[in-house]
């Protein structure tokens, strides 16, 4: 039997090493992520564009930047549909009465579209032809303040209407006549009266729009000048000789 107590045989622990401490923010969720940092795009914010140049291209752009998408629209579907249906009337129309009823249906509807809504909501130009008491007949224009800019789209696709249809159609009335289809020439040479008596009156218009404008715009520039009475008339008169010359 040990003399020594029991105490005494037993060796001492080893030195306890100390567990690490924890790091980081309290209570905070064992899945967390980093930190994302949102950066804008260029699709959060819609804007026309300030230019023609500056449309985006396609039809869905046209339309998206346009700020008169139904009036855009109508012009190009009732000047398409026409010239469409007459190209392929023979394949889908084998009477000849109701497929020339319907193209001049459409052109009459193109041809009073274009005058009296397309021209007044695109571009802020309208015509007409009145005829006064005295049985004169004369052309009528109205146009916009140009302190209120039109929609540089709806104004370059207008006018890109009302200068390319012409074009087709006068190609249309010579493949009628190398083809020898006469009876197809009544309609074509319709839908050239319908379409340049547009480019002539809408032509003019903005000519007399830009004249009517700056020859108010150089009047008040010279009365404002200092040169009144006599001297700022006859400034205004040769200003406004001038600048009839450029838009005439």
């Amino acid at each position: 039997m040990s003399t020594n107590p029991l105490v005494q045989t037993i060796e001492p622990d080893e030195p306890s090493v100390s567990a690490p401490q924890p790091s980081g923010k309290i209570n905070a969720p064992s899945n967390a992520r980093a930190p994302v940092v949102l950066t804008p795009t260029n699709r959060t914010v819609e804007q026309m564009a300030s230019n023609p140049n500056d449309a985006e291209l396609g039809f869905a752009g046209i339309f998206r930047q346009s700020a008169h998408p139904l009036a855009l629209l109508c012009l190009f579907l009732f000047r398409v549909s026409a010239i469409l249906l007459y190209i392929l009337s023979g394949f889908f129309i084998n009477n000849y009465v109701i497929s020339t009823v319907v193209v001049v249906v459409l052109l009459a509807m193109d041809f009073w579209n274009c005058r009296n809504v397309a021209g007044r909501t695109l571009v802020g130009l309208r015509f007409w032809n009145q005829v006064d008491e005295d049985g004169e007949s004369y052309w009528v224009f109205e146009s916009r303040d140009p302190s209120q800019p039109v929609n540089p789209v709806d104004s370059k696709m207008f006018w890109i209407a009302l200068y390319t249809f012409p074009i087709l159609w006068f190609v249309l009335l010579i493949v009628s006549f190398l083809k020898f289809n006469l009876s197809f020439i009544p309609i074509v040479i319709l839908a050239l009266i319908f379409n340049i008596t547009n480019v002539v009156g809408f032509t003019y218009a903005d000519r007399d729009a830009k004249e009517r404008w700056a020859n108010k715009l150089a009047s008040s520039g010279w009365n404002m000048g200092g040169f009144g009475g006599i001297g700022g008339t006859i400034m205004t008169g040769v200003m406004k000789n001038s600048v009839g010359r450029v838009f005439k």
